[in-house]
């Protein structure tokens, strides 16, 4: 079978494609998925830049979407035919957080998904939505599940509320797609005038150039009416944190998933405890949210945005974009 393996030193160039042995049929509570779809995440990106640790000749990729091609003895949840996408935590079932680290996520602890096939426990797996092509379906296991953990299961969204969005990458526009479906009222940011006019499109109210208004933190508490935000989306990390704490309102919720501007920082903690509010570090989901997930999705239709798709060959064209930032949503891997 063809696959992708980053090998050291590490980086975009050191990305190979290679044909691995089949792995043949499936056994007891496994399941043989024929991959046809995978998606990028920054996650993803750390892995294959070497950021993090990972053996040289890993198996990139958290996402995978595609067919049931046979289940092992014991395996009801799947049938041959299905259309299934992976989970990001294939371990962590239900109820709480029970791992701090990526020992057991695909693409990172153990092989990932740029590969055409692969035989795994059938738990890592839940059913693609009805409808959804495989790349759309691929966009689920890390963006859209950590977008509706941080306001439907932690957050526990409610209509009328306001949500803060930072940027316009993948996490960002599914947690813009779910609030807006649920009522909610969104402000999001970014550099790009372009980006804000293709996310005023999809429902966002109130759009914030962090660029042009550096200060980006009084305008949501501006465009509140001195209120400030009920939840933010924080994916900025130290680069950021600060602005969100004070648009945060007083009592409201941080939800932070990203560290793109950085691991580490320094954080207002006087500001943080004068608004009483929640700072809450979240990485995706369990499988039992992922299920709830995708029933909400088929409920009310929402289908995620794709902004360019590449061939598994050319993966690292498809890193090289999120690289430069130039994407909106989601970007995919098709094969």
């Amino acid at each position: 079978m063809k696959a992708i393996q980053a090998l050291e030193p590490f980086g975009l160039d050191q990305l190979k494609p290679v044909e691995l042995a089949d792995p043949g049929q499936p056994g007891a509570g496994q399941i043989r998925v024929r991959v046809h779809a995978s998606s990028l995440n920054y996650h993803d990106l750390s892995v294959v830049s070497g950021i993090m640790k990972t053996p040289s000749g890993r198996i990139p990729m958290s996402d995978g979407a595609g067919v049931v091609e046979a289940v092992g003895d014991g395996v009801t949840a799947f049938k041959a035919g299905d259309h299934v996408v992976s989970t990001f935590f294939p371990f962590w079932l239900n109820g709480p957080v029970p791992i701090g680290d990526f020992s057991t996520t695909p693409g990172d602890g153990v092989d990932g998904y740029a590969r055409e096939v692969v035989v795994g426990p059938a738990q890592g797996f839940t059913l693609a939505p009805k409808g959804y092509s495989h790349a759309e379906a691929a966009t689920l296991t890390t963006a859209g599940l950590t977008a509706w953990r941080a306001l439907v299961v932690n957050g526990q969204l409610k209509a009328g509320e306001t949500v803060l969005l930072l940027g316009t990458g993948g996490v960002s526009i599914f947690a813009l797609q779910f609030a807006k479906a649920m009522g909610a009222e969104v402000i999001i940011t970014s550099s790009s005038d372009e980006k804000l006019a293709r996310a005023k499109a999809l429902g966002a109210d109130h759009l914030i150039n962090y660029r042009s208004n550096e200060k980006w933190a009084k305008a949501v508490v501006d465009v509140t009416g001195g209120r400030g935000a009920d939840h933010v989306v924080e994916v900025g990390g130290a680069g950021t944190l600060s602005q969100s704490i004070r648009a945060v309102k007083v009592g409201g919720h941080i939800s932070l998933i990203g560290v793109l501007t950085g691991v580490q920082g320094p954080v207002p903690t006087a500001a943080l405890m004068a608004k009483q509010a929640r700072l809450e570090g979240l990485i995706v989901g369990s499988r039992q949210h992922q299920i709830e997930m995708v029933r909400a999705i088929e409920t009310i239709g929402l289908k995620p945005v794709i902004d360019k798709s590449f061939a598994l060959n050319d993966i690292s064209a498809a890193f090289e974009l999120m690289q430069k930032g130039g994407h909106f949503g989601k970007i995919a891997l098709e094969f």
